[in-house]
């Protein structure tokens, strides 16, 4: 596997955002710095995309406080994306950046490309699912381990970061970025949709 679909969920909808995981930096409202991909270039191509399934904030973000997204396969739903095209030795580096490790070593990805899920390890993103596949390669998101973690709601930079990259990816409205978010556990209860709308002006 030379090139794949990395398919964000989260925060790294927005590309400003994920391209501190590509350059190294620090994003805005963040509070980590990122060392960077071994090559920092940006994604070949990038697209808005659905996946099946849905999501949901839980846990306590270092970086950014309150909740992070995790994707929930076996759920009912669509789930709004962004597909960047990377090669596979930017996206391990990726998902080192995610687990907390030093980029630089490169994975077997030929696992989660066969079985269509591998799990390398218990934490937060750790295990990588197939999503689907787009122009013949590979459609790749990571998440957690299956285990339904209970629901927290996000801080306001993180759902920002979020809502701006849904507009990005979708040239989606405020509006319809609201109504998407704010029906998210973890967000419902906790952000009206104006107030989720305002975060996507």
């Amino acid at each position: 596997m030379q090139q794949l679909w990395y398919v964000a969920y989260g925060s790294n909808l927005s590309r400003d955002r994920f391209r501190c995981y590509l350059r190294g930096g620090r994003p805005a409202g963040a509070v980590r710095d990122y060392p960077g991909c071994r090559d920092p270039a940006d994604p070949r191509r990038d697209a808005g995309v659905f996946m099946p399934g849905s999501i949901y904030f839980a846990g306590n973000s270092s970086v950014w406080g309150g909740g992070m997204a995790f994707y929930d396969p076996q759920a009912a739903g669509q789930v709004a994306a962004r597909a960047y095209l990377l090669t596979a030795e930017q996206f391990v580096d990726v998902l080192a950046q995610e687990m907390r490790q030093t980029p630089g070593t490169d994975l077997d990805l030929s696992l989660v490309h066969h079985a269509g899920r591998h799990s390398y390890g218990s934490g937060h993103y750790e295990t990588l699912i197939l999503v689907g596949t787009r122009d013949g390669l590979p459609m790749v998101t990571f998440t957690s381990d299956g285990r339904r973690r209970p629901v927290t709601a996000p801080s306001e930079a993180y759902l920002t970061t979020m809502a701006i990259g849904i507009r990005e990816a979708h040239g989606w409205s405020p509006t319809r970025v609201a109504e998407y978010l704010s029906a998210v556990p973890g967000v419902a209860g906790s952000w009206t949709e104006s107030a989720v709308a305002k975060l996507a002006s």
